[in-house]
């Protein structure tokens, strides 16, 4: 198993690799922790003069900082560690390593450094959602592992489930012995139509050999009907297609109201076809 682990160096991204570590407690994986400098130049104003620097002036510092992070992380011969630092274009670098590396996995957090904190999802994380097509476990800034025991999948049963899809979702199942909780939220209450319903038992003959279960839940938000779901069955981890453009907007992207927690505290697995 290889994973790809970007940072930036914050603690956001600090969470994101530790709670990837424990994730993967059982697995035998390579984790491959780059950091990128963008090859723009900032420009930072002194007395008046404009003087230009690079952005990775401590990057050998927080390398060394992170290092010594992992070895007082509890040690797993199962892992191995291989850092990198590049510079580029953020996504192409992303897309390159996935290819060269042969990653399974990309994990990151939801925040950067960027601090701008109205967004659910930080630019760079929603880049890689969005742009690389490789699974990407996005881990929120409260979120701290926990034995995951059920995964919710939400989805509305209106687009058709390619073996790549289900196969993660088995995969990820297995590494904690985790049961899948297959979830559709309607505003009202109403009968499937033939082909969403054809979709839901060709979902159910592909899950058959892992704990599953299907949930129906009326609600006027989807993102409400989640946090409720989350809550009553005690959820530690949500996926998501990351073709469902209309599940993905309003999950990991829209304007969150206060009473919505999930997407403080609970990660996300972005799968791709």
């Amino acid at each position: 198993m290889n994973i790809l682990l970007p940072t930036d160096f914050s603690q956001n991204s600090w969470n994101a690799i530790s709670y990837a570590v424990d994730f993967f407690k059982n697995i035998h994986a390579n984790f491959y922790i780059i950091h990128i400098n963008n090859l723009e130049l900032e420009e930072v104003v002194s007395n008046g003069n404009v003087i230009e620097k690079k952005k990775s002036n401590t990057t050998i510092q927080s390398f060394q900082i992170l290092l010594q992070k992992l070895q007082q992380h509890e040690t797993n011969a199962k892992h191995n560690f291989y850092t990198s630092v590049e510079d580029g274009n953020f996504i192409e670098s992303i897309r390159l390593h996935v290819v060269e590396k042969s990653i399974n996995f990309i994990v990151m957090g939801t925040q950067g450094n960027s601090n701008f904190k109205e967004a659910t999802v930080g630019s760079h994380t929603t880049d890689v959602i969005t742009k690389v097509k490789c699974p990407i476990l996005v881990v929120p800034e409260n979120a701290r592992y926990k034995s995951v025991s059920e995964i919710a999948f939400p989805t509305d049963f209106n687009t058709g489930y390619k073996t790549k899809i289900v196969s993660t979702l088995k995969r990820v199942s297995h590494f904690n012995q985790s049961a899948l909780s297959v979830l559709y939220v309607s505003k009202k209450s109403e009968e499937l139509s033939e082909i969403q319903q054809n979709n839901k038992l060709f979902l159910q003959g592909q899950l058959q050999d892992i704990p599953h279960s299907f949930h129906y839940k009326v609600n006027s938000t989807l993102e409400e009907a989640v946090q409720s779901f989350v809550v009553q069955h005690d959820v530690q981890m949500i996926a998501m297609m990351a073709k469902n453009l209309n599940f993905f907007q309003h999950i990991l992207f829209h304007p969150v109201a206060k009473k919505i927690s999930y997407h403080k505290e609970i990660p996300f697995l972005v799968l791709h076809e």
